[in-house]
């Protein structure tokens, strides 16, 4: 009888939500190893969003919930 596995996600948004929960709750955009995809998907969500700071692109948590 073959062992159970854990079914994988199929797309990566509730790692990059550790990731960014990790991160103290924002990460510079070019610095996330995770597709555009998947912040895309997070951003139309409402649970990220993405602010320009003049320094660069940031991905924060959004804590309006």
């Amino acid at each position: 009888m073959p062992e159970k596995t854990n079914p994988v996600p199929k797309d990566h948004s509730q790692l990059c939500l550790q990731y960014l929960r990790r991160c103290g709750g924002s990460a510079r955009l070019s610095a996330i190893s995770f597709s555009l995809c998947v912040i895309q998907t997070l951003v139309n969500r409402k649970l990220v969003k993405v602010t320009n700071t003049g320094a660069g692109f940031f991905v924060e948590l959004d804590e309006a919930k």
